[in-house]
């Protein structure tokens, strides 16, 4: 790798933004599930927006796992040991292959359970029951699509990704009208419509990366595909690595399910507010998130290559460029937020109930541009430990907050989404502190 003076804005950006088309990929899935649900009614698109979540909860444990291949490929990418990424993304595709089975059956066989127990409302339930009963069939396909974008996010040689969002976009959107609606001479399906046709925007991306990895990428140079002997030192590495980062994916988009759970509790009109501000909000934090990424990858980069002292300096630089990145999405919200809204339902007092929380989670945008960067560095150093302890501190004081205001104080639905404030203030704090005060540039993967 050249000196750190060569990574400029332009390398920056040119890292992040299929990063954010990778990041857009679930995002659209949700987004044009969520607008397609809107129109069919309230009850529906709170369903679907509960029913998503649980849905990510357990997918996060792929994404956490593949975080942590990610962080090994791009160590050893910067290291310039090129026939041991293959080896490791082998090993990665044997462990994927086992976990998307088990969360299968865990999804087939213990939704319905989990479920009642969470969700009140029995109109709901059944509706999120009907997506569920559909949508679990992508899982192991959805833990395959992690593995790869992961492995093409650590080399840096993220333009695939660009094309495997766009080819999801399109599939998702052509299946949801058709199976919501019953167009094009298929069946109505509504609810279970929009889950199936998740599934097929996901098959759609699993294929692509296959047939593009075999097609363009040098399997040779990296070793790829050669279904080596399975490596237990190896294997248990990548999992010290990665078992953290599993674990805090799976917790803090659990805390995340149990909020907006709670939320339903409040009514089918909170539900259906959520549901939209939980899309839009998704949608504007995309460039805290690739930044976020992108800032992993580097610090794991630089590290590998011996270029510790110049990783602040590329941070402060990865976050100036993330928030210039999040300020025209969260400004186009602030201005027209009923104009936003009005994009995922007709009904007008619908469309202005979501506004006070809509300029919440502007604010909360800008903060996440910054804290995401900073607590995903740690993470690209191989502290993934640390950053596991951090955002369970952080998720604590989210989760009493929540319970507090939900519960105890009763409050508007405005200040119960102030949790989102304090979660992503409490993890740049925690974050700047632990760089402040720990060897956390260690050399550790």
């Amino acid at each position: 790798m050249n000196s750190t003076k060569s990574i400029t804005n332009r390398e920056i950006i040119n890292i992040a933004y299929p990063i954010i088309f990778g990041n857009l990929a679930q995002t659209l899935i949700t987004f044009t599930d969520t607008i397609f649900m809107g129109h069919v009614g309230a009850t529906e698109l709170g369903a679907s927006m509960l029913a998503g979540i649980y849905y990510y909860v357990f997918s996060t444990l792929a994404w956490g796992f593949a975080v942590g291949i990610q962080i090994i490929i791009a160590r050893r990418f910067g290291e310039q040991n090129y026939p041991q990424i293959g080896k490791v993304f082998d090993h990665g595709t044997y462990f994927v292959a086992i976990l998307g089975a088990l969360l299968f059956l865990l999804l087939h066989f213990a939704t319905e359970p989990i479920l009642k127990l969470f969700i009140p409302s029995p109109e709901l339930y059944e509706e999120a029951l009907k997506y569920m009963d559909n949508r679990h069939y992508g899982i192991i396909f959805v833990c395959f699509n992690y593995l790869f974008r992961s492995f093409y996010i650590g080399l840096s040689n993220t333009k695939v990704i660009t094309f495997t969002t766009l080819l999801m976009a399109s599939v998702n959107i052509f299946f949801d009208y058709a199976l919501i609606f019953g167009k094009f001479g298929l069946p109505e399906m509504k609810i279970a419509g929009a889950a199936t046709a998740s599934v097929m925007a996901e098959i759609s991306a699993f294929i692509f990366f296959i047939f593009y990895t075999l097609w363009r990428l040098p399997i040779r140079k990296y070793n790829m595909f050669s279904l080596p002997k399975f490596d237990t030192e190896l294997m248990k590495s990548t999992l010290k690595l990665s078992f953290p980062t599993m674990i805090q994916r799976l917790i803090s988009f659990g805390v995340w399910f149990i909020f907006l759970a709670m939320i339903s509790r409040l009514g089918d009109q909170s539900s259906a507010v959520s549901g939209i501000v939980r899309s839009v909000y998704m949608l504007i934090l995309i460039p805290s998130f690739a930044f976020g990424a992108t800032a992993n990858t580097l610090t794991g980069r630089m590290l590998g290559s011996g270029q510790q002292a110049e990783i602040p300096t590329m941070l402060r630089r990865v976050t100036k460029i993330s928030i210039l990145f999040s300020i025209p999405l969260a400004l186009l919200c602030v201005l027209f937020p009923t104009t936003v809204a009005s994009i995922y339902t007709d009904q007008i007092s619908l469309a202005q109930a979501t506004v006070p929380v809509i300029y919440i989670i502007c604010c909360t945008t800008i903060i996440s541009a910054i804290s995401s960067v900073y607590f995903e560095a740690l993470s690209g150093a191989g502290n993934t430990f640390a950053a596991l302890y951090l955002e369970l501190i952080v998720l604590v004081i989210y989760l009493v907050y929540t319970l507090l205001a939900t519960f105890v104080f009763q409050s508007s639905l405005q200040k119960v989404w102030c949790a989102e404030f304090i979660y992503n203030t409490g993890l740049g704090v925690v974050s700047l502190c632990y760089m402040r005060f720990a060897k956390w540039l260690q050399k550790q993967v």
